[in-house]
């Protein structure tokens, strides 16, 4: 299992290093180390939680801006995290987490199901990924949830609901991973 170096390592780290540590935060995403990297040159961080902090500040002001450069990048970064229930995912720890939620064993309804409202919420919703922090929810609350955000419609709300959702499964990621010496 990987772990996360010491938060006080972060500034002599190589770009190599820290995109590795982006990268078992958040999800693999050039766009987020473009984004970030630069974070770490600049500013020592007393805990992953402050770097994860800066990272969604950073994520909110793609967001908040009227430009479609930044409204792709961001889109780019919150399409880094798989489909709830997809096969063939990549990342081990989104591997974990949906097998957590029940999500890689369950039956062909279920599949066909969560197929459906992944290509719902991403026809509401054009660029964007369903994100959720899962954090011990059965998959029929995180399917529920789905719905209500499918319903919602405001896409606005849903960008920040997602970089809220990587921040929180960044920062359940970080406790797991960092060292325990």
């Amino acid at each position: 299992m990987p772990t996360l170096p010491p938060i006080t390592s972060l500034p002599t780290s190589s770009a190599s290093q820290k995109a590795q540590i982006l990268d078992l935060l958040f999800e693999p995403s050039t766009q987020l180390h473009t984004l970030s990297l630069p974070l770490s040159h600049n500013t020592p961080f007393p805990s992953y939680d402050a770097l994860i902090s800066a990272v969604g500040a950073q994520l909110s002001t793609l967001a908040d801006s009227s430009s479609t450069s930044d409204t792709q990048s961001l889109e780019s970064i919150l399409a880094s995290h798989p489909r709830l229930g997809a096969k063939g995912v990549e990342s081990a720890q989104s591997r974990g987490e949906q097998a957590g939620l029940g999500l890689q064993g369950e039956g062909e309804r279920e599949r066909e199901e969560l197929r459906e409202l992944n290509e719902a919420y991403e026809a509401r919703f054009p660029g964007l990924r369903y994100v959720v922090f899962v954090n011990g929810r059965g998959r029929g609350a995180v399917m529920e949830d789905m719905r209500r955000r499918i319903e919602g419609g405001d896409v606005g709300g849903e960008r920040r609901a997602a970089i809220r959702a990587m921040c929180e499964i960044a920062a359940d990621r970080a406790k797991k991973l960092l060292r325990q010496d």
